[in-house]
């Protein structure tokens, strides 16, 4: 197992500051008020998934549980509130410890618009501090993996690197690299991600290396890879397209043998230049050598470049920026208060009250039929027997994370069996309806 700690700049340090001011304001003016104890549930759900998109996948979840664990509230923080608060507040703080029940869908798992995929039980006060902590993982881990997941499926099976860590935030991308594995890639080029989460680490050079190999006679790219061979073996990947790519393959057989293990593409028309390579690795006898792709890779070139010969992709900038969409749109609402069903009613921005539980429903076939909602205090309304699952499981009880809390390999295989189970309309990268239709049952809601 890899050790589990906060995506934050110190194991071990307090996540309790990464919040919004009005949480803590809220609180202040509940515990002045007498409502701060009432019992509430809260949940996350997203009102609609992103344009063009068919599902989500909840991804984020055992990171939050590493940070639920690290939300205290130490000198260092106090110190930070109190410019805020008053000091009733700052000490009910300073024993700060959620001590209520979350349960949530399974890391890996689809959602669609309304899915409940988080409830969260207990005090007001202990649950809406942790609204932007929520919030802040999950929108961004779910973007991340459902963005990941459509470029493995586009991919076919064939390899795939994350490299996107120079295009976001340092604490993102190891976060980035974590979900696009979930999602079913198969290593990172981020090495925090590899120590943090245990993600196969992958990488070879970059063009500076070749350049490097000039000199007053001009640029030497025989002598770079033949640096990169003796360092590497003949089993590493050569990049051939900083210069002339029809003489960087030549040059790289020559250096390295047929036995050479790769060579990358990384600029120009990648399918027409994937053709044109394996042509002539073929005809130097390199049939084995395989050939990598990357640059400016999304789902849709990654489709559009399924018939060719390509080996592997690597993918960074749309993988890291959720490939359009950088959030989910998850939101975190009260949906009940002493047993009372409240819900928002604002326009466009409307929740359902009440606590829900969700199935999953699918033919024998194993096909997902429908997802459907209902009240959490009525019989579920279709059963096992007709195809029926429960979607919620256990993730903590009375502030302790249960110990059968999914782990990232098990939430990794749990989405790839989950995209062989998506009606096959669900895998297409064209706009249209969601992939599996949401039903609610039972209770008045608007």
């Amino acid at each position: 197992m890899p050790t589990q700690i906060s995506d934050i700049r110190d194991a071990g340090a307090s996540t309790a500051l990464l919040t919004d001011q009005y949480e803590l304001t809220m609180l202040s003016a509940a515990l002045a008020d007498g409502s701060a104890f009432r019992n509430c549930s809260f949940e996350v759900f997203a009102r609609r998934l992103p344009d063009g998109r068919r599902y989500g996948v909840v991804a984020g979840t055992e990171r939050l549980l590493d940070a639920l664990e690290q939300f205290r509230f130490g000198e260092p923080e106090l110190a930070i509130v109190a410019r805020f608060l008053d000091d009733t507040t700052v000490e009910w703080l300073r024993n700060y410890r959620f001590t209520g029940d979350i349960d949530g869908y399974r890391e890996g798992d689809f959602y669609f618009p309304g899915s409940p995929i988080l409830s969260v039980r207990g005090t007001f006060a202990e649950c809406v501090i942790l609204e932007t902590l929520i919030l802040s993982i999950l929108n961004h881990d779910s973007a991340i993996a459902s963005a990941a997941a459509r470029m493995v499926s586009a991919a076919g099976g064939r390899r795939m690197i994350e490299m996107g860590s120079r295009r976001t935030h340092e604490q993102a991308a190891v976060a980035a690299s974590r979900a696009a594995y979930l999602a079913g890639f198969d290593a990172t080029s981020n090495l925090e991600a590899a120590r943090r989460h245990d993600v196969p680490s992958a990488g070879t050079s970059a063009h500076a290396f070749t350049l490097l190999h000039t000199t007053e006679d001009g640029p030497d790219e025989a002598a770079a890879f033949r640096g990169q061979v003796a360092a590497l073996g003949v089993s590493t990947t050569l990049l051939v397209d900083t210069y002339d790519i029809t003489e960087g393959v030549k040059t790289a057989v020559a250096v390295a043998g047929p036995e050479l293990g790769g060579v990358r593409i990384d600029s120009g028309d990648l399918g027409v230049l994937a053709r044109q390579v394996r042509q002539q690795l073929d005809d130097l006898g390199a049939t084995k050598t395989r050939i990598v792709v990357s640059g400016d890779l999304d789902e849709y070139a990654i489709a559009a470049l399924r018939a060719e010969p390509v080996d592997s992709y690597g993918v960074g900038t749309s993988l890291v920026t959720g490939s359009g969409a950088p959030t989910a749109g998850m939101v975190y609402k009260l949906v009940e208060v002493d047993g009372i069903a409240v819900e928002k009613r604002s326009t466009n921005k409307a929740s359902r009250g009440g606590a829900k539980k969700a199935l999953r429903v699918v033919r024998p076939t194993g096909t997902i039929v429908e997802e459907v909602i209902y009240p959490a205090g009525s019989p579920a309304p279709v059963s096992e027997a007709d195809g029926a699952t429960e979607l919620l499981i256990p993730l903590v009880r009375e502030g302790k994370v249960v110990e059968s809390a999914p782990t990232l390999e098990e939430s990794r295989a749990v989405l790839k069996a989950g995209l062989v189970s998506l009606p096959w309309e669900g895998l297409k990268l064209s706009r249209g309806d969601s992939a599996v239709p949401v039903r609610f049952s039972g209770g008045e809601h608007q």
